[in-house]
């Protein structure tokens, strides 16, 4: 997922034909930013609160994800760059193709949004499901063995600064390689839904995408 600081002056500062006016931006939450850690480098520190539209395709079955939300925080400790995780929010959606069932992405305990010229971020992940019939742990991937996604700029969907006080962007970032393992803790019931999911899906079959706006906020 792309989840992570794009400094405004990496990108323009106008913007592009086709994107989203300021009328249309989401309403941002910092309430889960953390505080700087005590030793921080004063003046350095800010929040960053996302909120995407997303999708997750394995094999040919799409999965919308609806909203998701997230926030960290980072500055300098030391004069060292450093980072501290905030929240992962994301309602349950349905999934298509099992009636009745939903699916909500959690945090999976890693994150690094420190881009570089590779990818743009990396988040672990993984994804409950329920239904009536199936077991309360069921899940896609689990908080000790989580999925990895890392995310790389969506050419379709270039950075552009929309507003520079608050600092805001909107861009897009993508998975391709995303390995997407079989349910875990279903009972049984799990091996239906691994069938009609298509899981285990390796990497290269599986693509997750985010359209995302990101702001910025000083702390």
């Amino acid at each position: 997922m792309k989840l992570l600081a794009l400094g405004a002056a990496a990108v323009a500062l106008a913007l592009a034909p086709g994107t989203a006016s300021a009328e249309e931006l989401p309403t941002f939450d910092f309430t889960d930013c953390p505080a700087p850690p005590a030793n921080a480098d004063p003046g350095t520190w800010r929040c960053e609160a996302f909120v995407s539209q997303g999708k997750l395709t394995i094999g040919s079955q799409e999965i919308p994800l609806g909203e998701m939300r997230l926030t960290f925080s980072e500055g300098r400790v030391n004069g060292q760059y450093a980072q501290a995780f905030g929240a992962l929010r994301h309602e349950p959606v349905r999934v298509p193709g099992l009636a009745g069932t939903t699916l909500q992405l959690r945090y999976g305990g890693y994150s690094d949004f420190q881009g570089n010229d590779a990818r743009r971020g990396e988040l672990d992940v993984y994804a409950v499901l329920r239904h009536p019939l199936l077991r309360r742990e069921c899940s896609i991937g689990t908080a000790a063995a989580p999925m990895h996604t890392v995310v790389h700029d969506d050419p379709a969907l270039p950075p552009v600064v929309l507003s520079k006080n608050p600092p805001t962007v909107h861009f897009g970032v993508v998975d391709p390689d995303l390995a997407v393992p079989a349910t875990h803790g279903c009972g049984p019931l799990g091996e239906l839904v691994d069938r009609k999911l298509g899981l285990p899906s390796p990497t290269g079959q599986n693509t997750f995408h985010q359209t995302t706006y990101v702001q910025y906020k000083q702390l």
